[in-house]
């Protein structure tokens, strides 16, 4: 029986119930302007029935479901018969199902296929990041097979079906499968080449059995793995399946699963090999050259699940505020929430923005495209991934002390936000790739010079952003030191030439002033008052 002391008044209805894509302003924009025309009414009509579904109640309840019950091992049954088996929610299946449905695994076997997918990753990560993982890496996992076609030909009509088979069994018996991968090691972590697993060759060509461990092996319970071992010949690359062709269980000790501060409702683990079996992918030695590409590719889903990541932070805190009333106005019309929710939304279209098209090079796979990739992506994970945490923390904060309990969902965005800028190469990591390449392939620098250059001229506060980068990147004298600044000066130029050539003026002024001219706080909610702040925020609105 509910009390008679009072009525709840102002308090925002949920934000459920609307298409998470189509009241995303500057994604559909970028799709727009990536996709060939002949594709655009099919993709929209795609990525508006998966935005209905990600900003449905139920989905968004599957989200909350799915990290309220984490995944757990199981390493024996009841008779005491090892199986390393982890037993997921339902609502993990329903939403690993849906995703794999959408094509999220599927960008390599269509036209546009990384605009499209990249839009859908970044709109079902607002729905559960944890689900994220395995569709990457099952996507990732695909150019690395290519070095083998024989493999590629195997392999990948299972790793880009829309069909999602959680029965573990024999992948040659399965309409479609996951990947996971397997890299560090507890003595090396981002040092791969510390690696001491062992692969010792078996009398089949190409076949080895591995020995050793996987500090952090994410997905154990997809159908293969892509794992780093020391060959006769050096660090190499191998396939391990989870299940062999007789339906026996390939060798995979799952020891533990990993007790993490997000990402609750994916399974990473730590996994021991004895005697596993195992196929060599590419070249005994060139273990890192063949699985660099997965590993690119994973770092550009890291840079777009941080945007998703943002998005959702900045709609839930705009919708707030847009419900909520203070001292007779509402939130939004204050003039200092308001600069606060427009600085917010400048970080979330910024890397909305470079996430689409970083996707779109990818599409494109011409030389100058992939010479960009290769500077632009350790930069943008760099950079964007770090500004998810102070976005989500921000967020959190416009919803005041409801901002801070579960029921909000902020606290699940805030434990999360770290997660993209620490895997797949934390923030050194990145910087330092950013300068191998600016060392190593002067193409690459080239091909970013052009793209930036394409907005010279059309903002002044641009122009001198560029030309202080040019001078930074003539004095390379120390530039490990400096590679940390490097990478995100480098981020921060591209993001502002993109959004000077494709936003609407009053976002790209604001940007501009704040992230380039110096005209900004150190903290969110700094920006010029003369700006346009009120269409900014505008913009940002989700229109549930």
């Amino acid at each position: 029986m509910a009390g008679s002391t009072h009525s709840v008044t102002n308090q925002p209805p949920p934000l459920v119930g609307y298409d998470v894509f189509t009241a995303d302003r500057a994604l559909t924009a970028a799709v727009q302007r990536h996709l060939d025309p002949e594709l655009l009414d099919e993709a929209r009509n795609e990525l508006a029935a998966l935005g209905r579904t990600s900003g449905s109640a139920q989905v968004q309840e599957w989200g909350a479901q799915a990290n309220e019950h984490p995944p757990e091992l199981r390493t024996h049954d009841r008779y005491g018969h090892r199986i390393d088996e982890v037993d997921f929610h339902p609502a993990w299946h329903r939403l690993l199902g849906k995703g794999v449905s959408a094509g999220l695994t599927a960008a390599w076997a269509r036209p546009g296929g990384h605009v499209r997918r990249a839009a859908g990753f970044l709109v079902w990560t607002q729905v559960d990041a944890g689900n994220c993982c395995p569709l990457s890496m099952t996507h990732a996992a695909v150019p690395a097979l290519r070095t083998d076609p024989g493999l590629a030909a195997e392999w990948e009509p299972r790793l880009t079906s829309t069909v999602y088979d959680r029965e573990l069994r024999p992948a040659h018996l399965k309409a479609g499968a996951l990947f996971g991968m397997g890299m560090t090691e507890k003595q090396g972590g981002s040092d791969v080449r510390a690696n001491t697993t062992a692969a010792t060759p078996l009398a089949e060509d190409g076949t080895y059995a591995l020995t050793g461990h996987k500090w952090f092996c994410s997905a154990p319970m997809s159908d293969g793995f892509l794992v780093l071992a020391q060959a006769p010949e050096g660090l190499t690359c191998f396939l391990v399946p989870r299940v062999l062709e007789d339906g026996t269980r390939n060798v995979f000790m799952i020891q533990r699963l990993k007790d993490k501060l997000g990402n609750r409702s994916n399974a990473s683990s730590e996994v021991e090999f004895d005697g596993t079996w195992a196929r060599r992918v590419g070249e005994e030695g060139r273990g890192v050259r063949t699985i660099i590409e997965m590993v690119a590719a994973t770092r550009l889903d890291c840079v777009l699940g941080s945007a998703g990541l943002m998005r959702q932070a900045v709609a839930q805190a705009i919708h707030h505020c847009t419900y909520r009333e203070v001292f007779g106005d509402r939130l939004v019309d204050k003039p200092l929430m308001r600069n606060v929710l427009a600085d917010l939304a400048l970080e979330s279209e910024a890397a909305t923005t470079l996430a689409l098209r970083l996707a779109a090079a990818y599409d494109d796979d011409g030389e100058q495209e992939r010479a960009l990739l290769r500077i632009a992506v350790p930069a943008a994970k760099y950079w964007v991934t770090k500004r998810c945490a102070p976005v989500a923390v921000e967020a959190a904060e416009c919803l005041g002390g409801n901002g801070y309990v579960e029921e909000s969902g902020l606290p699940r965005l805030v434990r999360e936000s770290p997660l993209n800028s620490i895997w797949e190469g934390a923030g050194n990591v990145q910087a330092l790739d950013v300068v191998r390449a600016l060392q190593r392939e002067p193409q690459a620098l080239n091909a970013y010079l052009q793209e930036v250059g394409k907005a010279r001229g059309a903002d002044h506060r641009l122009d001198g952003a560029i030309k202080d980068l040019l001078t930074e990147l003539a004095d390379l004298e120390g530039i490990e030191g400096r590679a940390r600044r490097l990478a995100e000066r480098l981020a921060l130029v591209l993001q502002g030439s993109l959004l000077v050539r494709y936003a609407p003026p009053e976002v790209a002024d604001a940007f501009c002033a704040a992230r380039l001219g110096g005209d900004g706080g150190a903290a969110f909610g700094t920006l010029p008052h003369s700006l346009d702040l009120a269409s900014v925020v505008e913009r940002a609105r989700p229109v549930a």
